[in-house]
């Protein structure tokens, strides 16, 4: 195999699967790249594929000019290093013969031990079968996974909700995701699906791995639920810069969360969000780890933050309401919960809806995104 690449295209693409590599692995084909150099009528592609055994991802790009086309499997660290290292070079020449991959820039050559490529897993094939496929553009998705995948526990023994739900009845789909103290749920229409519905958790890894791969707002995204496995692709089957994700499903059954969103809250509130974020982030420098919540004490004129922390002091901001009904109520959160939440929404303008200063908070955004969120008592 032999070919001439972009290096800041290679160097791109050798950092987005090195995100896939298993760091330690009894197989030490895990730790590797897949590189895979093919003529296709004129046009010379490079595919770069890695996998931890749970997500496999595979990158093409037809920034290359191919002389032999061939396939290498090449630890990954090493071919980051060197890749990134060679910096003065806009080209790399790089040529494998017998397992050992060769890298040459304008002054400099490497060789680096490889494995034969025959012992990397097979790629998932993207499945042809429409019925369990749905496409969104890419600014739709990357949208869904913002405003959820934050929410979603990070070491919990529910496994469950170590992941993000993903929900499509025909066209309309819904994200959810939790870590028991609050709950996110977004919502999106899909721009081409098939009737029924279809659901499964996606582990926020590979939610994670899909951010970095939207680019374009306006690419088409196609996802399809295959058994125990999520496919992702990201351009159509022509698209010369086409990648494609798959990840193993979280197992176990996620919890009710329908039964966890308050539908009997009196007291709304309306903020221009930015003046809400701004207000809880000024309130939240004088907290600490035994006291980490914000009061808010919300009536028909404004919105009053205060804080305090022993031993360093106390904060009170107000905030302008938009517009209140209810009766004024004072309640506690976790400021980083409040802020984790207004800077995954759109819309200028935000509504909390309350119901007592013991029980959990409602903030929307549109019609397409809403958050729950538990107190917490303050002495």
């Amino acid at each position: 195999m032999k070919f001439i690449c972009d290096r800041p295209s290679l160097l791109d693409a050798v950092n987005l699967v090195s995100g896939v590599v298993a760091p330690r692995s009894p197989r030490p084909q895990l730790t590797c790249v897949k590189l895979r150099a093919a003529i296709e009528g004129k046009v010379g592609t490079l595919s770069l594929s890695a996998t931890d055994g749970e997500i496999f991802l595979s990158l093409t790009s037809s920034r290359v000019d191919i002389s032999e086309p061939g396939e290498a499997l090449i630890p990954a660290d090493k071919l980051r290093q060197i890749v990134a290292a060679e910096d003065a070079d806009n080209t790399l020449t790089i040529t494998v013969e017998k397992d050992i991959c060769e890298i040459r820039g304008a002054d400099a050559r490497f060789k680096i031990f490889g494995y034969p490529a025959s012992d990397f897993p097979p790629a998932p094939a993207f499945p042809e079968d429409e019925k369990n496929v749905f496409s969104i553009s890419a600014g739709d998705l990357r949208e869904l996974v913002q405003r959820t995948v934050f929410a979603a526990a990070r070491e919990t023994s529910r496994y469950a909700i170590n992941g993000v739900l993903l929900k499509r009845d025909g066209k309309k789909l819904e994200m959810v995701a939790t870590d028991g103290r609050r709950l996110a749920l977004a919502r999106a229409t899909a721009s081409a699906a098939a009737a029924g519905t279809a659901s499964c958790i996606v582990p926020t890894k590979a939610l994670s791995l899909a951010l970095k791969l939207m680019t374009d707002d306006e690419q088409r995204v196609h996802v399809a639920l295959q058994g125990t496995q999520i496919l992702i692709a990201f351009g159509d089957t022509d698209d010369p810069a086409r990648a494609i994700l798959t990840s193993n499903l979280v197992e176990g059954a996620f919890p009710p969360y329908e039964d966890v969103i308050p539908k009997d809250q009196d007291k709304k509130a309306s903020f221009t969000r930015d003046a809400l974020m701004s207000g809880v982030r000024r309130a939240a420098l004088l907290t600490n780890e035994e006291s980490r919540g914000v009061r808010l004490s919300i009536d028909t004129e404004r919105l009053r933050l205060s804080s305090r922390a022993p031993e360093m002091g106390e904060a009170e901001i107000d905030v302008p309401v938009t517009e209140f009904t209810g009766d004024a109520i004072e309640i506690g959160f976790n400021p980083n919960f409040i802020t984790d939440a207004l800077k995954v929404m759109g819309d200028a303008n935000i509504v909390i809806e309350l119901k007592a200063s013991n029980k959990p908070g409602l903030i929307r955004s549109g019609n397409d995104f809403l958050y729950v969120v538990m107190p917490v008592n303050l002495q």
